[in-house]
């Protein structure tokens, strides 16, 4: 026998399985009762993916590796060495 709370959830499937399978969203109890539409309640969810994914991307976009350091450092220097060459 399972005992327990049951809960209501939301789950949204991923229009692109490459990435991921599904989001699962837990739905407050206290909702039913404050009158929120379902349509309310699938734009609080995908205005949450959305954030999450912001977030999570802009951190990953940012990261580089060192030997990209070291590139993007050889060609400032390369850069500013022919700025120099031209103004004397």
């Amino acid at each position: 026998m399972v005992k327990g709370v049951s809960k209501r959830v939301i789950v949204i499937k991923s229009p692109d399985p490459k990435i991921f399978d599904e989001a699962i969203f837990i739905v407050k109890e206290t909702v039913g009762e404050s009158g929120v539409t379902q349509k309310e309640i699938l734009r609080q969810a995908q205005q949450a993916a959305d954030s999450y994914i912001r977030s999570n991307m802009r951190n990953k976009l940012l990261r580089l590796s060192p030997m990209m350091y070291a590139l993007l450092g050889a060609v400032a220097a390369g850069l500013i060495g022919c700025a120099a060459i031209l103004v004397i």
